[in-house]
Formats: C-alpha cells, structure tokens, sequence
C-alpha cells in the first residue's frame, strides 16, 4: 500500500482519521438522542431498534478489544489453542441464542437482570445482589478496556510518555461518558452498529492481503504459519499454550469452558435483550449477531495465522508475551511501501479501527453498569420507586458520571497490569455467578433468594480467592505481582472448579432456606422492597404498567405460563361476538378475566 506521506503528513493524517471516527459516532448518539425523559427510552431506546439491527448491534457489544488483539495473537502464537478460544467464542453466543435468548425477551418490560430476578425472588435482596455482581462483572473488564484505549490513542497519534497515555485514558472516558448520557441505549447501539461493520470490513480486507501474499493458498497459509510460529508441526494440536501435562490439559479446559459459559453472559450482551418484546424477535436478532461474530472470527483466524506466518513467533512473543501486539505488526509487514508504522496509512485505518473497537466497547460496558446503579440501587431500593420518571432517567445520567469518573481513576494504575487475569476473572464471573442464577431463575420453581445468595454471592467469593492466589496474580514474569510468589492454586483460570460450584452453591441454598412465596404479578416498575410491606414488593393487586398490559394479580396466575408470562392484550373489537365488556361490566382484552 502507497505510505500515507506520498500524498499527506503522516501526522496529519492519523489525526483526521481519528477525528472524524471520533465526531461521527458522537453525531449517531446526538442524532438518537430522545428529548423525553422516559426510562424506557433510556435503558432500551423503546424496542426501536429491528432484529437486524439489534442483532449487529449486539455483535458489537460482543466483539471486543481483547476478542480483535488477543484473540489474533493467542492464534499466531499457540495454533490449535488459540482457535479454541476462536470457537469458544462462537459457541458462547450461540448458546445465548439456543437456551436464554426467549426467557429474557418474554414477559413484562425489564431494563435490568434484577427487574427479571425480582419478580420470583425477595426484590430488595435480589436487585442488591445482582447490581453488587454487575458491577464486579463490569469494572475489570472495563478498566482493561479504557486502558487498551489510551495506549492506543498515544499509538495512532504518536504521543509519546505515560503522561499522554493517562492523558489520553481520561479523553476515553469522556468521550464514553458523553455517549452514553447523550445517547442511551439506541445511542450506544448506533455506535455499535457502526463499530462492527468498521471493523469487520478492516479485518476482512487484511485477510484478503494476507491470503493473497499466499496466492490465495490456505494451505500454504498454514504451513508457513506452523513453521514460522517456532512451534513446529505442534502448531496444529493442543498444547502450546500452557503445555501438554494432564494439568496443563485441566488449564487450557477450564479457559475454553469460560470463555463459552461466560462471555455470552455479561450484562452489556443481555441487555440488548431487553429491548425485544418476544422471544421470536430476540431470536431473529441472534440469529444476525452468530452470524455475523462467525464471519468475523473467520478474518481473525485467518489474521492470526497471517501474523505467525509473516511476522514470526519469536519476534511476537518479544514484543508481548501475550500476542497483543500481533495485529499491529502484521499491518506493519503488509504496508512494506512505508518505512514506520506512524508513515503506514494501513497502520492509521487498523488503530482507527480498533479504538473504535474499545471505545464502543467501554460504552456498552458503562451503560450496563450505570443502568443497575439508577435503576435496581436507587430508583427500586433507596426510592423504593417513589421516583418519577424524568427524575429516574436523570439519576441514570449522573450514574453515568460516577461509573465513568471511577473506571478511569481505577484504568490509570492498572494500565500496567496483566489484562488477562481481569479479562479471565470477568468472564469467570459471569460464567460461575450469573449463568447459575439465570439457568435456576428461568428453569426452576424451586429457586430462592438463599439460592441467589449461594450461586452469587458465594461463588463470587470462592472465584475472587482463587484467582488471587492463582499464577496469573504472583509467581511468573507475566503476573500483576513478579517478584512475589504467594500462588498456592495451581490454575490460572479456576472456572472447572467455580462453575460447578455455581450450581451447586444455588442448589444448597434453596433447599436448606425456606420456599418462596408466589411472585406472579409485577412489572418491574412498582415500589416497594418485597419485605414487611405486605405488599409482596410492590407488585400486588394488578397494578396499571406503561405498556398497557394487565399484570397478573397477587396470588393468580396461569400454570402453563412461567411466573413473568404476560398475556398478550387482545382487542375487544376481535370478539367473535362484538362484546366489548363481560357480564361483570369489566373491559374485554386486558388479560385473564376468571369470572368471565
């Protein structure tokens, strides 16, 4: 590719990408913004969004930095591992598609993991407990993700020094917390709608160099990989990454097991969810999302065996053990017509597109975090929904602030850290704590808010000491700690024994507590806190909702359905005998009249 200084400053055009990538993505979240303060406009956009368009956005939310660097460079430099952790991604969200996908679109209108979890389970324990467990879901992965963004910046402006990278971590965070308070939900999801197709049409036209570089010859592709990469003909089987004893075989197990369980899970995927009404239209949407992470994933396998092929293991694992750098360097063997990487326009367009990558990621991720702050923390526990509506979404806007102000502070020291314990321990945690929880809240009459504290609380615990004292915090040159060695816990990701114990936790804690009662009416949107009240948190005598559906009274409910099913409202005027009321004078086409 011609360098960028035959027709203009290499300096100058790195500055004109980034900022027009910059002023369009925040010109999509202006142009979604809504001038009403509705909750629902906030925390869903108000379903406005089409499966199609629900589905590209949610494959945005998925595809993260870690998913375009390290996945690439986990393939360049372990073969057949890395491209485990390529399926296992894959896999993860079809999985999300084949078993949870219905039961979070069904039933009354949610913004949130604790509106589901409070209509079976005690409210105010139960939006507690889930808002405690988002945000530790969240804020690893989010400071991995702010961090990445500042590097990056210094890198595609050639700002050198650790001042311009905190400099530049802080302007992330603006810019995140402009988007999400301007935007909301239908904001962010623009901008994520843009990201994907960014950044698939970038990696899709890097593999089609790398595989013309081979004459278009995947085989030939391969081979160079495996001979370059320094791993042989074990290149191509299991192993290379964490070594080949029945421990090692354990570690690279409990990763991919993770990684399938966990990522899928994390609330800024789910709730994209939440803005269907039906489970068809969520599957519509996740048929879009597979498909397009699918084709994805093909450009970043075909990246990462271009890395190893043309850059060589050895000079990638110099440059970082972990391969993080593997895409880069590829850019930079591909544009052999510019002498520097700050002299490449392939090399500005690929750093453009993976700070798109983490600046749309940084945003789904606070969403999803301020979302529970307002609205289970403050709006259903503190108020205990005496908030009006404009106040609530106000409320949510200054959470915005708060994440965004505290992620950054925490993104600054952590920037030299191993990312891949905070990426490992988010996606543990969703796989271990909120996986259980879900599978027992939507499959299993018998759950209770002892099991909730068991599968979330308690695992959660059991994840955090292990991963403390696991390899990946002290004892190797990689880890957060060095020069310390306090690791007793031989594995560096712990999910084989924590996912397990998910389930089991949830289990013990429903059958030693005493059943729950009956929770077959609400909404979501009532006050009260389920406790002393005598109200059943709020969610008693069919009370009015904003979508014009009919609740299902305190005690009634139909056994076919599960406790959060809704009728759909009918029209009166559909009535095989033209009624519009029954003999009981109550209005035709509001939901299960027993007396009629």
């Amino acid at each position: 590719m011609t360098s960028a200084s035959a027709f203009l400053d290499a300096g100058t055009l790195a500055y004109v990408i980034f900022s027009a990538c910059v002023a369009i993505s925040f010109l999509l979240c202006v142009l979604a913004a809504t001038d009403t303060d509705e909750p629902a406009q906030f925390y869903t956009g108000s379903g406005g969004m089409s499966p199609a368009q629900n589905g590209l956005a949610i494959a945005g939310d998925y595809i993260s930095a870690a998913t375009v660097l390290t996945t690439t460079g986990a393939i360049a430099l372990t073969g057949a591992d890395g491209l485990l952790s390529a399926a296992a991604t894959v896999l993860s969200l079809y999985l999300l598609k084949l078993r949870l996908a219905g039961p979070l679109a069904e039933g009354p209108r949610h913004y949130t993991l604790g509106d589901i979890l409070a209509r079976r389970l005690r409210e105010r324990p139960a939006r507690i407990a889930i808002a405690v467990i988002t945000l530790i879901v969240t804020f690893p992965i989010l400071l991995v993700q702010l961090a990445a963004a500042g590097i990056m910046m210094t890198t595609l402006l050639d700002l050198p020094g650790e001042a311009a990278t905190t400099i530049s971590t802080v302007f992330v965070g603006l810019l995140m917390v402009g988007y999400v308070a301007f935007g909301g939900m239908r904001g962010t999801g623009l901008v994520q709608i843009m990201k994907i197709v960014v950044v698939t049409l970038v990696t899709t036209v890097l593999a089609g160099m790398v595989l013309h570089r081979f004459g278009w010859n995947p085989i030939r592709l391969m081979t160079t990989a495996a001979r370059n990469s320094g791993a042989g003909d074990g290149y191509w089987t299991t192993g290379v990454q964490f070594g080949r004893s029945a421990l090692n075989r354990v570690e690279l197990l409990s990763l991919d097991l993770t990684l399938v369980l966990g990522v899928a899970c994390m609330p800024h995927v789910m709730m994209r969810l939440y803005t269907h009404r039906g489970a068809e239209a969520a599957r519509k949407s996740m048929r879009w999302a597979v498909g397009t992470v699918a084709g994805f994933m093909v450009t970043i396998v075909v990246l990462g065996m271009g890395a190893a092929a043309l850059v060589g293991g050895k000079e990638l694992y110099r440059q970082d053990h972990a391969g993080g750098t593997a895409l880069l360097a590829l850019t930079r063997v591909l544009d052999s017509g510019a002498r520097a990487a700050d002299q490449s326009l392939l090399f500005a367009v690929v750093a453009c597109a993976v700070f798109v990558t983490v600046l749309a990621a940084v945003v789904g991720i606070t969403l999803a975090a301020a979302t529970t702050v307002a609205h289970d923390l403050l709006a259903r526990t503190v108020f205990r929904g005496r908030l009006s509506r404009g106040r609530e979404v106000r409320y949510a806007r200054w959470a915005v602030l708060g994440v965004g102000t505290t992620a950054v502070l925490l993104a600054i020291p952590a920037q030299g850290w191993n990312a891949q314990v905070l990426i490992v321990y988010t996606f543990g945690v969703a796989a271990s704590a909120l996986l259980p929880t879900l599978v027992y809240t939507f499959f299993w009459r018998g759950f209770t808010t002892g099991g909730m504290y068991g599968s979330l609380y308690g695992t959660t615990v059991l994840l955090t000491v292990l991963t403390v004292f696991c390899p990946g915090v002290s004892g190797l040159p990689v880890s957060i700690f060095p020069d310390r060695d306090f690791a007793w816990f031989p594995l560096q990701t712990p999910g084989i024994v924590t996912i397990p114990a998910g389930f089991l936790l949830g289990w013990l804690g429903s059958v030693l507590s005493r059943p729950e009662a009956r929770r077959d009416g609400g909404t979501g949107e009532g006050g009260g806190d389920g406790e002393g009240d005598g109200h059943d948190g709020g969610h008693g005598a069919a009370e009015p909702r904003e979508d014009g559906l009919a609740a299902f009274p305190a005690g009634r409910s139909d056994e076919r359905f599960p406790s959060w099913h809704v009728a759909e409202r009918r029209d009166p005027r559909d009535s095989p005998s033209g009624r519009t009321h029954n003999g009981h004078g109550r209005p035709l086409g509001v939901g299960p009249d027993l007396a009629d």
